[in-house]
């Protein structure tokens, strides 16, 4: 370890709160599926900011957008109109469904938004309580871990926010049996990443629309994770032939720049007045402005498609792995969000892959999570597995 690298620890030992359990690497640069730390040492990033840089390290297109911005306005308060927000507010909507958007700084605070909204929705109808799934992820704030479904998460932090409950992902009668007159909305995740990268059945998602529907509350779908391509589709409730009420957006969507959104269909985008709901830094124009530049790379790359096709290679590429090691009992995801489930804790193989220039993800103890950049290429997955290959096998041998 350098001496460069020693400071700089030794800086958030002293200064930053221990928040995070972090590897002693300093990364100083990166560009597409490569990071480099304070040694100059090149690692291929798989997670590329748990999902952040959907496009790749410093994508040429957002850099530009960014810098451009940054030289002609870069905050301004929303009690005045601002031309970048109102045309990333249209872009989302035309990619998705006719409505109205509230910018927010992350993928917790669109949540928070959204669950306001419905609460407000249903306050005079006397409707207030939000069914959640189990295994779900849905922020750090004292509402998004109530409305988490892992208690690992709610820990220390009672007296939670009342009014949740939780059912089982995909099952159908538990979501039945929770509904009743004081249900406002259904909180889902197309695709529950931290939870374990567990996709929505057809069955289910369709229940809890036409459930929504039948009873006056509010289906919302969090796509803070799935969102901006990264299962095929531009947003993964495209793949179910519905539309939700509401859906919340982060992570690619700034391409590295931190902004979020909900957007609600318009016969409810309204339902936040003045006073009600507010942002200072959220829909500034240059968080806007790089989250408009990732809608075109999305298009001039054709990165939906794109993840279709590299989800087929990755997910043969992982097959070999399932059939050389018995530890690895399934593989499962949607496009570049795919998953190895373990029979044996997954948490050594991660550092034994940083060890080898490798950046992947262990969630629930025992699942190795994939989410590299669109634009990964079929180089880089093989060298991935590769590398993840040498790994194991070094497990197995000891």
């Amino acid at each position: 370890m350098s001496q460069k690298t020693k400071r700089i620890i030794q800086m958030y030992d002293q200064y930053v709160m221990p928040t995070y359990r972090k590897n002693p690497v300093v990364f100083v640069r990166a560009k597409g599926s490569y990071i480099w730390d304070a040694q100059g040492r090149k690692y291929l990033d798989c997670f590329p900011g748990w999902g952040v840089s959907g496009f790749g390290h410093c994508h040429p297109e957002v850099v530009k957008a960014v810098r451009g911005q940054a030289g002609r306005l870069l905050h301004i308060s929303n009690n005045y109109y601002n031309e970048v927000q109102g045309e990333l507010a249209k872009e989302i909507s035309k990619n998705s469904f006719d409505g109205k958007c509230f910018f927010s700084n992350s993928g917790a605070e669109a949540n928070e938004g959204a669950i306001k909204l419905a609460r407000k929705y249903g306050h005079d109808k006397g409707k207030f309580k939000i069914i959640a799934a189990m295994s779900s992820f849905h922020g750090r704030t004292l509402a998004m871990i109530t409305a988490t479904g892992q208690p690992k998460y709610q820990q220390g932090f009672d007296p939670l926010v009342p009014g949740f409950i939780h059912i089982p992902f995909n099952d159908v009668e538990a979501l039945r049996k929770a509904f009743d007159g004081e249900v406002c909305a259904v909180l889902l995740e197309v695709v529950q990443g931290e939870g374990g990268v567990h996709v929505a059945t057809p069955e289910f998602l369709k229940e809890a629309r036409h459930l929504c529907t039948q009873k006056d509350a509010l289906l919302i779908l969090d796509e803070v994770q799935t969102g901006m391509g990264r299962t095929g589709k531009i947003f993964a409730y495209q793949h179910y032939d519905l539309l939700p009420d509401i859906m919340t957006l982060a992570k690619t969507l700034g391409g590295g720049v931190a902004v979020g959104a909900m957007i609600a269909q318009r016969k409810f985008g309204d339902v936040l007045q003045p006073a009600t709901h507010a942002t200072t830094f959220g829909g500034n124009p240059l968080a806007c402005r790089a989250a408009l530049a990732s809608f075109h790379v999305i298009r001039k790359e054709g990165l939906a498609r794109r993840s279709q096709k590299m989800e087929k290679f990755l997910r043969k590429e992982l097959e070999t792995l399932k059939k050389e090691f018995s530890f690895v009992t399934e593989i499962r995801g949607m496009g570049l969000m795919m998953a190895l489930q373990l029979s044996i804790d997954g948490v050594e193989f991660v550092k034994q892959c940083l060890a080898q220039g490798l950046l992947i993800n262990c969630t629930q103890g025992n699942v190795i999570r994939f989410m590299p950049s669109m634009t990964v290429t079929e180089k880089e997955l093989h060298q991935a597995v590769e590398i993840l290959r040498k790994v194991f096998r070094k497990a197995v041998k000891n």
